[in-house]
């Protein structure tokens, strides 16, 4: 279908901005236009054919895949699915380390913002959303923004896995510790839906911002203000009967109920849901909350972003909001001025595995195994830490192993953090792999550090 030229807007704060950038003729990046596909099919292609670790074994980052649709919008997928990418598209992540861009920002809070959108049909069967496997309950939307409250503590904005559940409804998943659950259950009590907007295809910044942890955020920020901060220019909002994205390519206006319904649909297999973060099914929630939706709104000429859930597109967004979210809460509460850097990998889903390079001589200074235990209780899903000296390339998976090869003997160097709870989502912390012979779930961290003592007769020969 037709749509328009995207505006004249930073790549931060505008998906159109993003996705044209891709296809400018000066600096092309990596970027696909396929016809022929239904959104189901596109699932089916994109994993075959484009999707990485940990959705498929296949090296490197993802490009940007347009699914023309015979009617209706176009289908987008891998937009984020290069994490260099991302962060390129943010000014304030540009070039630079986590733990340097975060010394730099001050929350921006956001503006009114003026909305070109056109009122559509309140019909969600009406739009390409996909099933990501035939296994799945029923379409979902993977890539959509939930935004309730008000700018400061009361804000929520979070992603979530939502179940088309008919023309109007949806059935929501939310982990008991999110932001929107609390703000739910407090409208709840009084009787009354939470006010909220569902918003798909938001500003890179926005995404990013979404994935840090709110209970962690230092009180000067929120989640809005931050994707300000990384965006360099304020993010535009406006407000329906809830706050909404009007650079946001769709936006559902709804209301979260106090209803609930088990995820599934039909005769579709109970129990198993869309595939999660680390490549594996999920497991379906047996009483998700309904969502109805009041109205549909969009852009001219709108696409629907949709995402596999695993793979590198979900990991680079989870990978950038986990380390934004350490670095922060190191910054309030101290240790950040040893540590050079700090990086999430898709192995872990952007959420599992957590390289961090130290300054030289932090070891002196710092208990890394009480520095460990503060990294997990910011981000609660991290199971391994891996220390490295500044000399190792985070972005490269290659350098991390290299340095935790030769700068590290596992028998020693590695060491377990008991008392916490299992990750559900990994298998091998369920309890049958512990009855199959495996150890008890942990957390571990890595010491593939040069002892200080040494240094001058390990450095690299082309260092």
């Amino acid at each position: 279908m037709h749509r328009p030229e995207p505006k004249t807007m930073e790549a931060a704060c505008d998906l159109r901005a993003a996705l044209a950038s891709l296809r400018d003729p000066a600096h092309p990046g990596p970027f696909v236009t396929k016809t022929g596909f239904s959104p189901d099919e596109a699932c089916t292609d994109f994993a075959a054919s484009h999707a990485g670790v940990p959705a498929r074994p296949r090296p490197g980052p993802e490009p940007g895949v347009l699914y023309r649709q015979a009617t209706g919008p176009d289908l987008l997928l891998g937009l984020y699915g290069c994490e260099a990418r991302l962060k390129g598209w943010l000014p304030a992540l540009a070039g630079r380390a986590v733990p340097d861009a975060v010394r730099r920002l001050a929350p921006l809070p956001p503006v009114p913002g003026t909305c070109d959108h056109i009122e559509a049909k309140p019909d969600l069967t009406a739009l390409p959303f996909p099933k990501i496997t035939p296994r799945d309950a029923g379409p979902y939307i993977t890539m959509g923004f939930v935004l309730a409250g008000k700018p400061g503590p009361g804000l929520a904005l979070s992603a979530h896995r939502m179940l088309v559940h008919g023309p109007n409804r949806l059935a929501i998943s939310m982990l008991p510790s999110r932001a929107l659950r609390h703000l739910a259950k407090a409208a709840h009590d009084k009787g009354e839906d939470l006010p909220v907007s569902i918003n798909i295809g938001v500003p890179p910044a926005v995404a990013v911002a979404s994935a840090t942890a709110t209970a962690h955020l230092p009180e000067e920020f929120d989640k809005l203000n931050l994707a300000g901060a990384l965006a360099g220019t304020a993010i535009a909002v406006a407000r329906d009967k809830a706050l909404y994205l009007p650079q946001a390519e769709y936006v559902l206006h709804a209301r979260l109920t106090a209803k609930t319904t088990p995820e599934t649909l039909g005769t579709r297999p109970k129990g198993v849901t869309l595939p999660e973060f680390l490549g594996y099914d999920g497991h379906a929630g047996p009483d998700l909350p309904i969502v109805e939706i009041d109205r549909i709104t969009y852009r001219p000429g709108a696409v629907l972003q949709s995402c596999l859930g695993p793979g590198r597109e979900q990991s680079s967004i989870l990978a950038l909001g986990g380390a934004l979210a350490l670095a922060l809460s190191l910054r309030t509460h101290g240790g950040l001025s040893q540590i050079a850097d700090l990086r999430y990998s898709a192995a872990g889903g952007g959420m599992l595995l957590l390289y961090v390079s130290l300054k030289p001589g932090a070891t002196r200074q710092l208990d890394l195994a009480q520095l460990a235990k503060r990294l997990i209780d910011v981000m609660p899903f991290t199971k391994t830490i891996v220390f490295t000296d500044e000399d190792v390339d985070l972005s490269s998976d290659e350098d991390v192993l290299w340095a935790m090869t030769t700068r590290c003997n596992p028998a020693r160097d590695t060491h377990a953090i008991h008392g916490l709870p299992p990750l559900r989502m990994d298998p091998s912390q369920c309890p049958e792999w512990e009855a199959h012979g495996g150890a008890s779930p942990c957390r571990s961290w890595i010491d593939a550090t040069v002892p200080d003592a040494l240094r001058n007769q390990t450095r690299r020969s082309f260092g």
